[in-house]
C-alpha cells in the first residue's frame, strides 16, 4: 500500500488544521492506521491510532480532547483533525500502517512522505 499525507501548513496557536492520508493499491480497511509526528531534534512519536473497522480509537496525552482520528474506507483516506493546535505540535507528521496496539514507530510497516505543521505562538 502507498500513503501521502497532506494538509499541513503554517497556523497560529489555538488554530485548527486538518491532514488526510490517502491510501493507494490496497483497500484502507485492511489496515490498522496511525499518526505518527517527528519535531527537529526528537524522536518519531505517536500521536493517534485507528482500528481497521474505524471504531476504536487512541491518543497520546499530549493531544487528546484536541485531535481527532477518523477515516472513510469508502475513500480510502484517514484524516487527522487537529484543533486548539500549539506551538509544540509543529513537526512533520506521518501517517502509517501498523498494529493498533502499538504506539511504536518502528512496529509499523507502511509509511507515507509527511506533512510539515507549523504552529506560530
Amino acid at each position: 500500500v502507498q500513503l501521502q499525507a497532506s494538509g499541513g501548513g503554517l497556523v497560529q496557536a489555538g488554530g485548527s488544521l486538518r491532514l488526510s492520508c490517502a491510501a493507494s493499491g490496497r483497500p484502507l480497511w485492511n489496515y490498522d492506521m496511525s499518526w505518527f509526528r517527528q519535531a527537529p531534534g526528537k524522536e518519531r512519536e505517536f500521536v493517534a491510532a485507528n482500528s481497521r473497522s474505524g471504531i476504536a480509537k487512541r491518543y497520546a496525552d499530549s493531544v487528546k480532547g484536541r485531535f481527532a482520528i477518523s477515516r472513510d474506507n469508502g475513500k480510502n483516506t484517514m484524516y487527522l483533525q487537529m484543533n486548539s493546535l500549539k506551538p509544540e505540535d509543529t513537526a512533520v507528521y506521518y501517517c502509517s500502517t501498523g498494529p493498533y496496539g502499538s504506539t511504536e514507530w518502528s512496529r509499523m510497516d507502511y509509511w507515507g512522505k509527511g506533512t510539515q505543521v507549523t504552529v506560530s505562538s
